[in-house]
């Protein structure tokens, strides 16, 4: 949930152009925000008619067949003999479209049915993007190389940088997540974002013509042992060697093969939204999860100057927000960081959305006879390891292994292919894999809403507590088992099954690469905070205080600025002038020095003071160069109507100006 903005493409096409893509008839697939605009002109179909996909049925009385065009598919220039194998798909999601492709590039005989192609299930339908992790973008290279190089152009890389843990109320740094080593290390692509819309036409481009059969929702099956017949929930019937269930959460394959059976609710209710907006630390930090009691806030850059974001709160399913999405949650974070109000503030309210979060055990059993099951629909899980995709990826790979291993052992042996041996082979390979990482994304969704920073959050009558700062013990606790197990975790889930691919070469993409300096973040905080790409700007704090202007500070070291009451005609930086009781005629100096600004007190008679963003409320020694950071507070004199709060930003801030008339100004 990248600095680059993949590789900086010469312009961008936004979500709100569309294209016609014909799959059983012609629909509208969004393109992402952070698709290359050059995307099309260098794909094959510079023959417009060439780069359609077309479905065909021939329909006869009781079952259907499927007819396959004239035209043989190619892949990688090659033409593949057809294995007398037909893989019927029910799903046209990322997993099935992701299946067909590995099962087609396997030689086999592949029909998707999908009820809605325009409109993905889930997230899909929001047109939010998607988290394509090292080890998925891993497998797909190893299924085709080409449709992986595709997706990985239009992604945004979010790898190459900072991602991790802060504290959802000051924006401290928690735990900080390395990705990039454990991809580099093994020779892996990068973790990315891409727009779903987008991964979905690629894909089903890539998995070509007389495949997808659009509006065709699968409702039930009949397996007799040496067939599986499909039903529509038109009456038709479609038959094949074996059914792949890749109807995502509430798929009714499941519900055939097992009974009827609830997904199980998370306790929590999702908003989410995309916003026109660029952090000042966008160079450096990719993702950030903020941590808070019973509620959690996920930011990500998702390219083209945007920003997604998903907001957690616990409570009952299937709540309504009576008075607007965007007022509830400006009052359900209300005192948390910039990092998370800014990004709210700058959602329209038509763009944030809200859904509950359900998951389902993963079960031992994941198919009977010549039935399976693949991605969601057998192991839906959170979204808190942005896993669900992915390993929707691995099976995928995995099962058409499976099968092409089938085939030549019944090839070998003259004997016809055991499907059904191959679906267990595919079970055993996937449940373990996915069941840990599935308990992974339960852990994650505890850990960061069960967080407390300090003792008495959550206590009720014992909060008081808060305002003395000590901190949790479960704080520090967590923090200690974070550190030590979260690079085995990313090793293991990032790079864990890359040993295991095949037809894939252990080479890193030298477009892979992150930032020298990469280390010295994680490290060090301050080296962090100074990659920091924006104005700095001083804002007037309370009611006591107005300002029509901002005022923004210099990076000139001979430029500095003078707080006073009156006009300093003899200084050489900018007199910032704030006739309050308590400020002295020259009060302190802010000035900029080693990518840093710093706040000197000039022995004022009340001295100035800086409130950190934990609340934390130290004196200024006179005299001394004190370090100023983004979101403290300076008060200037001990009545606290004289404060300026520093504020990082890409953009001038809007301030209303009072009628009272204006008490703050620069000259």
């Amino acid at each position: 949930m990248a600095a680059t903005l993949f590789q900086k493409p010469s312009a961008i096409l936004f979500t709100g152009t569309q294209f016609p893509v014909s799959i059983s008839k012609y629909i509208p697939i969004e393109s992402s925000p952070c698709m290359h605009y050059n995307y099309y002109s260098r794909s094959k179909a510079s023959n417009p008619k060439k780069g359609l996909l077309q479905v065909k049925a021939t329909v006869a009385a009781g079952t259907q067949s499927v007819s396959k065009s004239s035209e043989k598919n190619e892949f990688d220039g090659n033409q593949l003999e057809k294995k007398k194998l037909r893989i019927l798909v029910a799903g046209g999601g990322i997993g099935g479209l992701v299946f067909a492709l590995a099962a087609k590039k396997q030689g086999f005989d592949v029909v998707v049915f999908e009820k809605d192609l325009s409109s993905i299930r889930g997230e899909g339908q929001y047109r939010g993007p998607i988290q394509i992790q090292s080890n998925a973008l891993a497998a797909l290279e190893a299924i085709d190389m080409e449709v992986a190089e595709k997706v990985m152009e239009a992604g945004c890389i979010t790898g190459d940088r900072i991602n991790g843990l802060v504290d959802g109320v000051s924006g401290t740094w928690y735990v900080k997540f390395d990705t990039f080593s454990p991809a580099a290390e093994r020779g892996l692509p990068v973790t990315r974002v891409i727009s779903r819309i987008t991964l979905q036409e690629i894909l089903a481009r890539a998995v070509g013509e007389d495949v997808i059969f659009n509006e065709s929702n699968v409702v039930d099956f009949v397996d007799d042992g040496d067939k599986v017949t499909v039903v529509l929930e038109n009456g038709q019937r479609y038959e094949g060697d074996l059914l792949v269930g890749a109807d995502g959460i509430w798929s009714k394959v499941r519900k055939n093969l097992f009974g009827p059976k609830e997904a199980v609710y998370s306790d929590y209710t999702c908003y989410t939204g995309i916003a026109d907006f660029v952090p000042a630390d966008i160079e450096s930090v990719g993702y950030r999860v903020f941590l808070g009691h019973k509620q959690y806030f996920v930011s990500s850059d998702v390219g083209a100057g945007k920003m997604q974001w998903y907001a957690f709160h616990k409570e009952p399913a299937g709540g309504v927000d009576s008075h607007g999405k965007k007022e509830r949650l400006l009052k359900l974070f209300e005192g948390w960081c910039d990092n998370v109000i800014d990004l709210l503030l700058a959602t329209d309210e038509d763009a944030i959305l809200r859904r509950d979060i359900y998951d389902r055990t993963p079960s031992l059993t994941w198919g009977r006879g010549r039935v399976t099951l693949l991605g969601d629909s057998i192991h839906a899980m959170q979204p808190n390891m942005g896993q669900g995709g992915c390993m929707a990826i691995e099976d995928s790979y995995q099962l058409a292994l499976e099968l092409d291993k089938a085939w030549k052992k019944s090839v070998e042996s003259g004997t016809p292919i055991d499907i059904v041996s191959s679906l267990k082979s595919y079970e055993r390979a996937r449940r373990l894999r996915v069941a840990i990482i599935h308990g992974m994304a339960r852990m994650a969704a505890i850990m960061a809403s069960t967080y407390k920073a300090y003792l008495g959050v959550g206590l009720g009558p014992l909060s008081f507590l808060t305002k003395f700062r000590i901190p949790h013990p479960g704080r520090v606790g967590g923090r200690f088992f974070i550190d030590l197990a979260m690079p085995l975790m990313l090793n293991w889930v990032l790079g864990g099954n890359s040993s295991k691919l095949e037809g894939r070469s252990l080479s890193c993409r030298l477009s892979d690469k992150a930032s020298d300096q990469l280390r010295a973040w994680f490290e060090d905080n301050d080296a962090l905070e100074r990659t920091i790409n924006g104005e700095w700007f001083l804002l007037p704090v309370g009611s006591e205080i107005v300002a029509s202007q901002p005022i923004c500070l210099s990076r000139d070291e001979n430029k500095p600025f003078m707080i006073g009451s009156e006009k300093n005609e003899n200084f050489p930086g900018t007199s910032v002038v704030i006739p309050s009781p308590q400020v002295s005629k020259t009060h302190a100096q802010i000035s900029y020095k080693d990518g840093a600004f710093f706040v000197i007190d000039l022995q004022s008679e009340h001295g100035t003071y800086i409130i950190d963003h934990e609340g934390r409320r130290s004196r200024v020694p006179p005299n001394v160069s004190t370090l100023v950071r983004p979101s403290d507070v300076i008060e200037f004199g001990t009545d606290k109507k004289a404060a300026l709060r520093v504020k990082v930003m890409r953009s001038l801030p809007k301030i209303a100006e009072k009628e009272e008339g204006e008490i703050l100004q620069a000259v």
